[in-house]
């Protein structure tokens, strides 16, 4: 049985728009590449073509790996999330009682992470500590930094 992607409407959105742009601009860019290299004659030494045909595998390759999600996605529904825990698409408000600061997550499905922007993984020690824990709610997770001490202060949802 195919694996379950989970991922939010603004997730499967950025991902479908992701396909279509390889599938079309960056197809059409990379055939160019190609059309050009070869028009230089021996393919057997042209660092051009080999270059072209590296991008167009690598472009082929995140096509396939796109369509596998995609085909196998479960999108959470964020404006039926439920406010009284946290759940897959909710923006959550933490104070971290180590370092005395207020902190904010938005939890997400795997392929969408990206702690950069403060997504966070349902999967991630800090995501699956805070599933369905309510406002008040203490939790202690053992992170790459040692463990953490958080208490939610907010449960909002995504938009």
């Amino acid at each position: 049985m195919a694996e379950k992607y989970i991922m939010t409407s603004a997730g499967l959105r950025e991902r479908e728009a992701r396909l279509e742009y390889l599938k079309t601009v960056a197809r059409k860019e990379i055939a160019e590449k190609l059309k050009e290299a070869r028009e230089q004659g021996d393919l057997s030494e042209n660092a051009e073509y080999d270059a072209a045909k590296d991008a167009q595998r690598d472009n082929e390759n995140e096509i396939d790996k796109l369509e596998n999600i995609l085909k196998n996605v479960e999108v959470v529904d964020e404006d039926e999330a439920n406010l009284d825990s946290i759940n897959i698409g909710n923006r959550v408000k933490v104070y971290d009682k180590e370092y005395a600061e207020e902190m904010d997550f938005y939890i997400v499905g795997s392929q969408e992470a990206n702690s950069l922007s403060g997504k966070i993984s349902n999967d991630s020690p800090i995501g699956k500590a805070l599933l369905g824990k309510k406002v008040g709610d203490e939790i202690v997770v053992e992170t790459p930094a040692g463990m953490m001490t958080y208490q939610v202060l907010q449960i909002q949802k995504a938009n």
